[in-house]
């Protein structure tokens, strides 16, 4: 057979462009940005460590907030530390910075923040943001049910969110 030249290379790509793409393996995509509060009293806040604090997550001003690497852990680009929780009889699970991603429940569903179906929380998308002793800033806590911790201010079912990634 004998092939016009113009038309050999599109015969020898044709494989290639016909071929499907290889999905990633699950859980290897990672997405990069702020997590905020999409709600009042945390509109507009950011996840960020407590100043004083550095191994408590809080949310506040977007000026101090960080970025994270988020996958089946989430990460801090600027500390290099990791968003993990921590076990609680209570169905609030404060929430803690590490140097090690213990936690690796994470995932996102669009924007939101969840846990995952399989990972020993369930899907859970509810935090709890209960006022923190600085008032410019909220404490966060993955909530699983309704407790709050006593004597303290909160807002229960509370979601938290990449920006928008529409």
């Amino acid at each position: 057979m004998h092939l016009p030249p113009p038309l050999l290379p599109l015969l020898l790509l044709a494989p290639f462009a016909l071929a499907a793409p290889t999905p990633a393996p699950a859980g290897a995509l990672a997405t990069v940005g702020k997590i905020r509060g999409v709600s009042t009293p945390i509109y507009h806040l950011y996840l960020q460590a407590n100043a004083k604090n550095t191994s408590i997550p809080v949310l506040g001003p977007e000026a101090s907030a960080e970025d994270f690497t988020i996958g089946a852990t989430i990460q801090s680009k600027q500390t290099a530390r990791f968003l993990n929780i921590v076990a609680a009889s209570t169905s609030y699970k404060p929430l803690v910075f590490e140097a090690a991603g213990t936690t690796t429940a994470w995932g996102l569903e669009g924007d939101t923040i969840i846990t995952t179906t399989g990972s020993s929380f369930g899907r859970q998308l509810n935090f709890l943001a209960c006022k923190s002793a600085d008032s410019t800033y909220y404490d966060l806590y993955l909530q699983t049910g309704s407790d709050t911790p006593s004597g303290k201010t909160c807002s229960n079912y509370q979601t938290i969110h990449l920006p928008c990634l529409c």
